[in-house]
Formats: structure tokens, sequence, C-alpha cells
């Protein structure tokens, strides 16, 4: 199969979809992989390294217009709709639920596209998750950061000093974000309290954790009361597939105390807090009623050496699968695989996208038929 490697050219998206490692093994196995000029730079990855493990350097219009399969990081941006075209395969992650041109320019287009963060094994989201675990650590460093008085926060310090309490953080979900959320707020000192519906996840939480986070159960009322004593609110709360439900209201927000910072790492999805919009790594934050919110689309792209290889890891199978077998193969052998398609011959195939948008569901095994 011949595969391209799209370079990103959303606003500060440095990451790049295959590492020269994961180019490597794609040759070996007679696949051709094409990567566009620069698309590995800001991740550290010269185009010499990939022409080192036998990767061409194309054009932008090559790797779109020639290539059977393109991987991606960041979902198409209006300026690449036109690539979109019948018979390609996308491979990225793509968010649709809570963007409704996007999804009308797939179906529109034909393509097929196929999103990561759908793919799903058991409860589980194998190429979410480091994206996640990414962002849930960069949380509590972005809140901490925002929290200091010069940029607008309450001039606390997270993890306090001997004598003086540490700041109160709380974590909405318990899931890979909250974790890895909790994990750092921990390592800065800081106060943690997880909002969690699942029991059993508590528990294992409460395990992994070693009893050093107050673990309490998800409610209206908890969150509002939670919201109200916190310094910092991290919302890591995720449907796959769906949009983000908005569990903080605007008047949980002015209920905050001033210069309070909340942190919306569900705003791929449309955020978790009813003021939340997605901002960039260059102009991160802004104010409401007094709330610093700090809503980047893209977090894992501030780190993208780390983000690249953890990215890579996790998807490098299942490109494999798909160039080996084809996508129609490899989705009848492996149902994960399958809940990655959101999009195939112009009809929408992920009934939580279909309905966040009120158009047609289609579901796959009708398709394929």
């Amino acid at each position: 199969m011949k595969i391209g490697v799209a370079k990103e050219i959303k606003p500060d998206e440095y990451r790049v979809a295959l590492t020269p490692a994961g180019a490597l093994e794609l040759t070996n196995r007679g696949h051709e992989v094409l990567v566009e000029t620069g698309a590995g730079v800001g991740s550290a990855f010269p185009d010499d390294a990939y022409e080192r493990v036998g990767a061409r350097i194309v054009s932008v219009d090559d790797v779109w217009g020639t290539s059977e399969m393109v991987l991606k990081v960041k979902e198409p941006v209006a300026p690449e709709y036109a690539h979109l075209r019948e018979g390609l395969i996308l491979f990225t992650y793509l968010h649709i639920a809570a963007d409704e041109p996007l999804t009308r320019a797939l179906v529109d287009s034909g393509i097929t596209a196929v999103a990561y963060e759908t793919v799903e094994v058991g409860r589980s989201l194998p190429l979410l998750a480091p994206m996640s675990e990414v962002a849930g650590r960069l949380a509590p460093q972005a809140g901490a950061y925002f929290l200091e008085k010069p940029l607008g926060g309450r001039g606390l310090l997270l993890g306090g000093v001997p004598g003086v309490a540490p700041g109160k953080v709380v974590i909405l979900g318990g899931g890979v974000v909250g974790y890895n959320a909790a994990v750092i707020a921990l390592g800065l000192g800081a106060q943690v309290t997880i909002l969690e519906r699942s029991i059993d996840r508590m528990r294992h939480l409460e395990e992994v954790l070693s009893g050093r986070v107050t673990l309490l159960m998800s409610s209206s009322l908890q969150v509002e009361t939670s919201v109200a004593e916190a310094d910092l609110v991290i919302g890591a709360v995720l449907i796959p597939g769906a949009v983000a439900p908005k569990l903080v209201t605007r008047e949980m927000i002015a209920g905050m105390k001033e210069g309070a910072v909340v942190v919306d790492v569900a705003i791929d999805q449309g955020g978790c807090f009813e003021t939340a919009h997605a901002t960039t790594h260059a102009d991160p934050v802004y104010v409401v009623d007094g709330v610093t919110h700090y809503c980047v689309a893209n977090m894992p792209g501030a780190v993208p050496i780390t983000s690249t290889k953890a990215l890579t890891n996790a998807t490098l199978p299942y490109v494999e699968a798909i160039a080996n077998n084809g996508l129609l193969a490899a989705v009848d052998a492996d149902p994960a695989l399958a809940k990655g398609v959101n999009v195939i011959e112009g009809k929408l195939t992920y009934e939580a996208v279909a309905e966040a948008h009120g158009l047609d569901y289609t579901p796959l095994d009708a398709v394929l038929v």
C-alpha cells in the first residue's frame, strides 16, 4: 500500500503521525511511505531521517493525491477539505461529534475516515490513551502556571509550603486523563479530589493511588460543591465518539474563587464546561467571571517529541493491519478497528456522531455487505 504522512497545519501543532522507526517497519513490509516535506521537523525528525529508512519526501499534493491511505495527527482543517476524495483512507484523530462542518465535508467527499479516538478494545481506547496520558499530565502543569498572580491567577502555589496549605485540585472523571492528572497534581503536592461515577473505577483508583486522593461519587450537587471549593478544576470526562457532557454550568463558574483556573481536556469533544471554547497554544487562556479558562484543543502538541513517539507506538499495529490486508479485511478481522470507522462511502457509520448533528446513521455492516 502507498501510505502518506501529511504535515500538520493546525496552529501550533508540531506532532507527526509516523516516526522514522514506524516508517522503517512499513517499508520493510513492502509498503511505500510518502512523507510530506517538513512533516516531522517539529518533532525533531528531519526529512533525511525518513529518507534513510526508505521513505520518500514529497509535496503536499503528492501526499494527498497519490496515497491510498493518509496518516495524520489532527483532524483536517478547512484548507485541507479540498484534498478529501473518494477512494482515500484517512486515519487520524477526528473528533467530529463536535465539528459539523468537517463531518459534512467527509461525508460529501466520499472518503473513508477512521478515527483514532473511537477504536475501542473492551472499554478501553488504545489509540486515544497515549495522548490522554500526555494531556492529563500537562493539565496540572498548565493549571499551576496560570494560578500565578502575574498571569491573572489567584497567586497560589499549588503545592504550598510547610505551614501553608496546598491548593485544591478537583478532577472531573477518573479515566486515563483523570488518573494521569492526579499523578502529576499529587507530585506537585496539591490536595486532589476525583469525581467519578463508576464505583469499580474508584476502587481501582483508591488502590493504584494508595489512598492519596479523595474519591467522590459524581453528581450535579457534588460537582457544584467541589468546583466552588477548588483552586484548579480539570475536566477529564469522555464519552467515546460523542459530545462531552456539560458538567460545569455558567452559574458554577460564577461561584468559583476569583483567579481560579479550569483546564478543559475534553475540549476536542466540545468541552465539559458550559463556558469553554477551544483555544490555541499561542493564545491559550481567557477569563469568564474571574476564572481563567485553559482550553487548548491540542494540548499534547506542546510536547511533540514525546507525543509523536507515544502515538506511533499505539497506532502502528493498526496501520500495518490496514496496509497488509486492506481496510475491509482489517475491520472484518478486528472489531476494535471497525469501531474506528466513522465515515465510509458518504455514510456516517458512528451513531454518536450522527446523533450529534441530526444526520442519518448507517451501521458499518450495512455498508460492507
